[in-house]
C-alpha cells in the first residue's frame, strides 16, 4: 500500500502544467489539479496527459501487486493497492496534500481490479459526461453504479473497496452536489467558482 500510495501522490496536473509552462491547477480554476481543470487552461493535450497519467497511477500499481502477489491473497493486496493509489491522489505528499478528487485514478484502479466493472463504469462516465457535459454528475453517477455493480458481481474484497472508494469519491464532490441542486455547476470547458472542481 505504501509504495502505491507514492505512485498517487505523483501529481501529473500540476507536472504537466510544469513542463508546458501553464498555470498550476492548484492555483486557478477549482484548484484542482485534475483533468476537468486543466481542461480550463484551454490546453486539451495537456488535459489529456493528465486524464491518462492519473488513470495510470491508479491502475499499475493496482495490475503488478495482482501479478506478484500469492493467488490466495491476491484480491486483498490488490484492494490495498487500490486504496493507497487512490488515497495518495487525494492526498499526494510530494504536493503539500493538494490533490484531486480521485475519479481518474479510481477508474484506473478499478479496472485493474474488476475489468469488466471498471469498463462499465468508465463507459457510464464517458456517456453521462458526454450527454450532459458535466464532469461532476458523471462521477456521481459512475461511482454509484460501480459500488453498486461490485455489490452485486465481485468479489467481497474488490466489492468492499470499490463501495468505500465511491463514498469517498461522492463525498468529495459535496460541493458540486450542491451547486447542482442549485442549477449552477457549469459544463466541461467552463470555468466554475474557486472553490471546487
Amino acid at each position: 500500500m505504501g509504495l502505491s500510495y507514492l505512485i498517487g501522490s505523483v501529481s501529473t496536473g500540476v507536472i504537466v502544467a510544469r513542463i508546458l509552462g501553464l498555470p498550476d491547477p492548484r492555483q486557478t480554476g477549482s484548484k484542482n489539479p485534475g483533468a476537468t481543470n486543466v481542461l480550463r487552461s484551454g490546453n486539451k493535450k495537456a488535459a489529456a496527459i493528465t486524464l491518462a497519467g492519473d488513470l495510470l497511477k491508479g491502475f499499475i500499481p493496482v495490475l503488478l501487486v495482482g501479478l506478484i502477489a500469492n493467488v490466495q491473497t491476491a484480491y486483498a493486496a490488490m484492494s490495498a493497492a487500490a486504496i493507497g493509489a487512490f488515497i495518495g491522489h487525494l492526498l499526494p505528499i510530494f504536493f503539500r496534500f493538494q490533490g484531486g478528487k480521485g475519479v481518474a485514478t479510481a477508474a484506473g484502479a478499478m479496472l485493474a481490479l474488476t475489468p469488466l466493472i471498471g469498463l462499465a463504469t468508465i463507459a457510464l462516465w464517458v456517456f453521462i459526461a458526454y450527454t450532459t457535459r458535466v464532469s461532476s454528475l458523471a462521477a456521481i453517477f459512475s461511482a454509484i453504479a460501480a459500488s453498486a455493480l461490485a455489490t452485486l458481481f465481485a468479489a467481497p474484497e474488490p466489492a468492499f473497496t470499490i463501495s468505500v472508494i465511491a463514498l469517498i469519491l461522492i463525498l468529495r464532490h459535496f460541493g458540486n452536489i450542491q451547486r447542482l441542486i442549485k442549477g449552477e455547476e457549469p459544463r466541461i470547458g467552463e470555468s466554475k467558482p474557486a472553490e471546487d472542481q
